[in-house]
């Protein structure tokens, strides 16, 4: 493992970590709120914090690790655009319409979540490209 992949996965597991509590925490709280039996209410919820670092660890390193395999000799600023944008597709928008099929949720929530956790994932995108700028795979 080398340094420029460690930085870029604690960047980016902070920079998630942060924008998904923006994202879940604070845009989409109210969204939430109107259907309590499907979300745990925040006392409960706090016990169950470590699992979401235990989450997000994994998750912002595969992140990182997929994008360090792939770099090419381009622009990093288009590399990290569409990196975030095919990882939106590829995760992001399923999940949220695989959730939306099993679970009674409002359809505009889903429709919030899809978009704010998209750009959420495209920023990040463009966070590890910028750690790796003027990096190319071997």
């Amino acid at each position: 493992m080398n340094r420029k992949l460690i930085v870029a996965w604690v960047v980016v597991f902070i920079a998630w970590f942060m924008g998904s509590f923006v994202v879940h925490g604070v845009l989409l709280h109210a969204d939430y709120m109107q259907v309590p039996t499907l979300f745990r209410m925040n006392d409960d919820a706090h016990m169950f914090f470590p699992l979401m670092i235990l989450a997000y660890l994994p998750l912002s390193g595969a992140f990182v690790w997929i994008y360090a395999r792939g770099i090419a000799a381009k622009p990093w600023v288009g590399q990290g655009l569409r990196y975030g944008i095919a990882v939106a597709l590829l995760a992001t928008v399923p999940n949220a319409i695989i959730n939306y099929a099993v679970q009674p949720l409002p359809g505009m929530m889903v429709i919030k979540q899809i978009i704010f956790e998209s750009i959420l994932v495209v920023l990040l995108g463009l966070i590890v490209a910028c750690v790796y700028r003027g990096a190319t795979t071997a």
